[in-house]
């Protein structure tokens, strides 16, 4: 494993322990809490991937889990943000927010390691990911009040046609 590896499976770490963070403070007495509930463990075992992943290299300095003071900076932050979210009836689309980080940060270091059983490992939370996002992003549009589109273009929505002329090659 190579130093910038490293520095990816961290910030993966931190992201993920930061959404959980978040889905505990948002998780409360309504019909959402099967999906922050979920989520928050999906983010706790995409941590444990790679914390797991970190502990295996050999120096000891790369071998750090992150510290108090992150973990109470994490819930003060999360605190925060889901008092703003409550106040604001968006609980849904804040926490979607966080977990598309999250959903990137997955697909980068799946994109750039070297290791199968990492990839794998993260492909099968990618694709938890995935259907926890879907989940959320119905959700949100209803906290929102929006329609979600059925099978119709953005395009043909906005009255712009859909035959690009530089296309017609």
């Amino acid at each position: 494993m190579i130093d910038a590896e490293v520095v990816r499976l961290r910030r993966l770490r931190s992201v993920a322990l930061r959404a959980r963070a978040l889905a505990k403070a948002l998780e409360s007495d309504s019909i959402d809490d099967c999906v922050f509930a979920k989520s928050a463990v999906m983010c706790w075992t995409i941590s444990r991937i790679a914390t797991g992943r970190l502990r295996a290299h050999p120096f000891l300095s790369y071998q750090r889990g992150p510290g108090r003071i992150r973990a109470l900076s994490d819930r003060a932050i999360a605190s925060m943000v889901a008092l703003t979210a409550r106040r604001r009836s968006r609980r849904l689309s804040v926490y979607a927010a966080e977990l598309q980080r999250v959903s990137r940060e997955v697909a980068d270091a799946r994109a750039l390691t070297w290791s199968a059983d990492l990839s794998e490992a993260l492909g099968r939370a990618q694709l938890q990911l995935r259907r926890l996002a879907q989940q959320l992003e119905g959700g949100a549009q209803r906290e929102v009040g929006a329609v979600p589109q059925q099978d119709g273009d953005a395009l043909e929505d906005l009255g712009t046609p859909s035959s690009w002329p530089y296309l017609a090659i």
